[in-house]
């Protein structure tokens, strides 16, 4: 316990030291962006002051440094107005600056990067200096964007190892609790089989040893099915007509007459590669959960139908319904809405149908108030 304790509150304070660290890496890049910023307006500044001393200059005016304020600009893009004219541009496309609404458009574009400098060349006269972000800075711009996107796929690669190797840890559990389970039951069930053989030697009726080998039997099914948790199962061809009913009216034998069984099947064979012993838990889960729903009272209805290449088997009841939103989640290991419940009923179903056999199985339709299919789809043998 203590042990766990630890490990948890080692875990949050690395996620709490990996927070302040993004969060000093994005607020430094801010600060750098912001300082960055500021040096590109100054420049712009002399840049405007360079223009005043150009536009006054006379004949003992030394232009040199104005000129290679102009010509070391090679990153900015800018554009000085004189009203609607434009005076000089430098980094900027002939095509922009000769088509007025291409212009326009952009002037709006580097007004919004940058607040636009006004500055009083002469008595009276204004030139407007408009100018955008560097290559660089506009790169710097992006940089905390592509650092949140690195860090969220981090975040969603270790989660996704976190929970891949906790439901790993999860199911090496409980196949090793099924396998001890089913070697636990082992032993009182030999012990049944030798009893009952002594009891067919008494003068007692046939029909009571008979009900108890159908009982033993069906314990040992049960065994056989814990066994296999864990293993990989061996599918051969079955007549799933024939092993449905066989699981579906043992069930029905054992349970109240409340509850009315019918089925609907075809007549004739459908051979489907399956285990038989996982597949009979599959309708015992479904057929429970029904009388569940309909708590121990109502109708059950089981049909099979058949297209070119499935076998669809529907499991039909009369209970309470499921609201929509819980079509997908009461596949989900945990999920109960029983006081009692373990929630692994369904989801062990859905195990055995979609990665044993491969097939699909889901909430066909429900209303609440009036019942819930359960639609089972296997790939048929073809011949």
């Amino acid at each position: 316990m203590h042990f766990s304790e630890r490990r948890n509150t080692t875990r949050w304070v690395i996620i709490l030291i990996s927070f302040l660290i993004i969060t000093l890496i994005l607020w430094n890049t801010y600060t750098f962006f912001q300082i960055f910023k500021n040096e590109e307006r100054l420049k712009m500044k002399l840049f405007a002051d360079a223009q005043i001393t150009i536009v006054n200059a006379n004949e003992n005016t030394d232009v040199e440094l104005p000129l290679q304020i102009f010509s070391n600009n090679t990153s900015i893009p800018v554009v000085l107005m004189l009203y609607d004219n434009v005076v000089s541009s430098k980094n900027v496309p002939d095509e922009i600056l000769n088509d007025r609404k291409k212009l326009k458009a952009f002037l709006n574009n580097l007004r919004n990067e940058n607040e636009p400098i006004t500055f009083e060349y002469a008595p009276g006269k204004y030139q407007i200096l408009y100018y955008g972000n560097s290559a660089l800075l506009n790169k710097l711009k992006y940089y905390p964007i592509a650092l949140l996107l690195i860090v969220f796929l981090c975040v969603a690669l270790i989660y996704n190892f976190y929970k891949s190797t906790k439901m790993a840890t999860q199911n090496k559990l409980w196949a090793g609790m099924a396998k001890e389970t089913a070697h636990q039951i082992g032993t009182p069930l030999s012990s049944l089989i030798g009893w009952i053989e002594i009891l067919k030697t008494e003068d007692i009726d046939r029909s009571i040893t008979s009900e108890i080998e159908k009982d033993i039997t069906r314990l040992q099914t049960i065994t056989d099915r814990f066994s296999k948790i864990g293993s990989v199962p061996v599918l051969e061809n079955h007549d799933i007509i024939s092993e449905t009913l066989n699981a579906f009216t043992y069930l029905q034998s054992r349970f109240s007459k409340q509850v009315a069984f019918t089925y609907d099947t075809p007549k004739d064979p459908i051979i489907v590669e399956l285990n038989p012993i996982l597949y009979s838990w599959t309708i015992e889960n479904l057929v429970k959960n029904a009388i569940d729903a309909m708590k121990g009272k109502g109708s059950l209805e089981l049909q099979i139908e058949q297209d070119a290449h499935h076998v669809k088997i529907k499991v039909k009841d009369s209970g309470t319904g499921i609201p929509k939103k819980q079509f997908k989640t009461i596949f989900e290991t945990g999920y109960t809405t029983k006081k009692r419940g373990w929630g692994l009923g369904l989801s062990l179903t859905k195990r055995i149908v979609e990665e044993y056999h491969s097939g699909k199985i889901k909430v066909l339709n429900s209303e609440i108030g009036k019942g819930t299919t359960f639609q089972i789809q296997l790939n048929k043998k073809m011949q």
